[in-house]
């Protein structure tokens, strides 16, 4: 277990990934900068103009570790891996209970649930932590939408109804996600969340933070025999991970939204390090994308309670420990999918 806590992230332009022995080994102008044993690599990201040999590729998909080739600023471009594991049987009762509305939805809400949940958590945690420091009508008021949107999922609703109902809390959530940040007020403004591309320093560290999130979660579901493209929140689409991104919802408060605040309220990252292109597009410096990096692996070394388990486990693990709940879901061992809800 302790392997799908690392990722090794290659974020220096013209590295070149090679093998040696059992080894990984980067190399920056021919001249050797790191040597990593591949039982300890989880799976590989290189962004932008990175490298790798044909031999890695292979020792690499033998070993069950995925190269992911993104470009310099986050976007996914293609994905190296050994052939599919996992059971037929497991993937062929995903697809059939996909095609069912009603499991369908059942689902849906579970996630959600656990979205919903842990976004609230956040907005309650800041009240409890600096309540001097912010806006607390306007986070209590939010809370308390928050709260009517868990119950209103709670109802037997359509798909659509309940997609319309994650878009409101959504909004809800997101209006008062600026008063969250407590420090370098005047750097870092958050009016709205927007991507594709992101026109601001913090939507930029939302959406690359999420793009690791859809990384490890994606690995997650595939070590376990899942089929990370077959979903049920999100809708089917060509090249699109739609059941990494339904159970990535359930992470995103708790992780990726987490670490943007700590980030700018800790005064990890600076506003030199982004840079606004003529587009309108706001990108990050290697440096600031390396301080990323590095703290979101450090948080995957923190531990927590899991809530259904009732273990002590490292946050790195959660994608793993759901992706097994979900798979014991799709077998009948579980009456119903259990969503992460951070408490």
């Amino acid at each position: 277990m302790k392997k799908h806590l690392n990722t090794l992230y290659v974020t220096t332009q013209g590295a070149y990934l090679s093998k040696e022995g059992e080894t990984v080994v980067v190399k920056v102008d021919n001249k050797i900068r790191l040597r990593v044993p591949i039982h300890t690599i989880g799976g590989i990201v290189c962004f932008g103009q990175v490298g790798c040999s044909p031999f890695l590729m292979g020792f690499c998909a033998e070993r069950d570790v995925s190269i992911s080739f993104l470009t310099e600023n986050g976007r996914f471009l293609a994905r190296v891996q050994g052939p599919v594991s996992g059971n037929v049987l497991l993937r062929r009762e995903q697809y059939r209970r996909a095609d069912d509305p009603g499991i369908s939805t059942d689902m849906a809400r579970a996630v959600l649930t656990g979205k919903l949940a842990n976004s609230r958590t956040v907005l309650q945690r800041a009240l409890r932590d600096h309540p001097e420091k912010i806006n607390g009508a306007e986070i209590s008021s939010a809370s308390f939408k928050l709260k009517s949107s868990l119950r209103s999922l709670q109802l037997d609703h359509s798909l659509d109804i309940l997609r319309g109902i994650e878009g409101e809390a959504a909004h809800t959530y997101f209006n008062v996600f600026d008063h969250l940040i407590t420090s370098q007020k005047e750097d870092f403004t958050f009016r709205d969340r927007n991507r594709r591309p992101p026109l601001d320093k913090v939507n930029c560290l939302l959406s690359f933070i999420y793009t690791l999130l859809v990384y490890d979660v994606r690995s997650a579901l595939e070590s376990v025999g899942l089929d990370p493209q077959v979903g049920f929140l999100h809708k089917d689409r060509p090249g699109r991970p739609s059941l990494a991104l339904d159970m990535m919802e359930e992470f995103r408060p708790f992780l990726a939204d987490r670490l943007t605040l700590s980030l700018i309220n800790l005064c990890q990252i600076r506003k030199e390090g982004f840079k606004k292109t003529e587009s309108g597009a706001v990108l990050m410096d290697d440096e600031t994308r390396k301080v990323v990096l590095v703290a979101y692996q450090k948080r995957k070394q923190d531990k927590i309670v899991h809530p259904f388990l009732g273990e002590k486990i490292y946050v790195g693990i959660l994608f793993h420990i759901q992706a097994m709940l979900l798979a014991r879901y799709m077998r009948g061992d579980l009456d119903g999918y259990p969503p992460f809800i951070w408490k």
